[in-house]
């Protein structure tokens, strides 16, 4: 039973590992990471700025309150597509290796997890750096939250791509399936835009979205040394335990038919 146990755990690190290494040995896919929010915090961000200037009473920049969304959209574009190698090594044989060793389903699943997760939450860490050119503050003890609640994220949306990739048998399939959710995902959380006073249909439908809970404490976190506390107070939608807590709730929804599904692959 122990020996079982550990060779599960063992199987489990090595998925872990061997995802986290190909992420590290692939330097263009760390520079080109700060591409996409560059754009949006500096484009995007300037050419709104103007339009957004009663964001929290006058007192909050624009590009300070989409920071964290962008830190959101990083964490959950990186941990969504982190499933994509489920289907990738099913095309190239390297699925079939694995299905064969000596451990568990239900720990490769969960290695892929880990892997995904430690990814999307590394990238999100180097977001991090173009806080100070926007004006942002942080402690040490914000960055380690702020790692923790990226974490957290990460785990429930890999657990999502696990879900949907499980059942995909090419690429094209899983690709059409994630663009057809990942903005709808996106731009309801609340990235760009204040989700206090929307319409009562989108208010229903971010609530019903993950990355919601991911933002809103994401976006409390950084801006508590940055903002007034009543601004943080006019924007923020839940206290960030109940965020947690929803999360965690997702992300058992997730990883329990992901885990299953999975064990079932043929």
């Amino acid at each position: 039973m122990f020996k079982q146990i550990w060779r599960n755990l063992k199987g489990a690190f090595t998925i872990w590992y061997r995802d986290v290494l190909r992420y590290v040995r692939d330097r263009a896919r760390l520079v080109t990471s700060l591409a996409q929010p560059l754009l949006f915090l500096f484009v995007f961000g300037d050419g709104l700025s103007s339009a957004m200037t009663n964001l929290g009473g006058g007192h909050l920049d624009f590009k300070q309150f989409m920071f964290p969304g962008i830190l959101g959209m990083t964490v959950l574009f990186t941990s969504i597509f982190s499933a994509v190698s489920i289907v990738w090594d099913r095309e190239f044989g390297f699925f079939k290796e694995v299905m064969v060793a000596p451990v568990s389903r239900a720990a490769v699943a969960l290695g892929k997890v880990a892997g995904g997760s430690t990814i999307a939450m590394f990238q999100g860490a180097i977001i991090l750096i173009l806080a100070p050119f926007i004006g942002i503050r942080m402690t040490f003890g914000q960055i380690v939250v702020l790692l923790a609640l990226m974490l957290l994220l990460a785990g429930v949306m890999t657990s999502l791509g696990i879900l949907i990739a499980a059942r995909q048998r090419t690429m094209e399939g899983f690709q059409m399936i994630m663009n057809f959710l990942l903005m709808p995902m996106f731009f309801l959380s609340g990235a760009f835009f204040p989700l206090n006073n929307v319409p009562l249909w989108m208010e229903w439908l971010s609530k019903a979205d993950p990355v919601t809970y991911g933002v809103d404490p994401l976006r409390q976190v950084i801006l508590r040394e940055s903002v007034p506390p009543m601004v943080l107070e006019m924007i923020r939608l839940h206290p960030i335990r109940t965020d947690v807590l929803i999360m965690l709730g997702f992300g058992l929804a997730f990883i329990v038919p992901a885990v299953w599904l999975f064990s079932r692959q043929d």
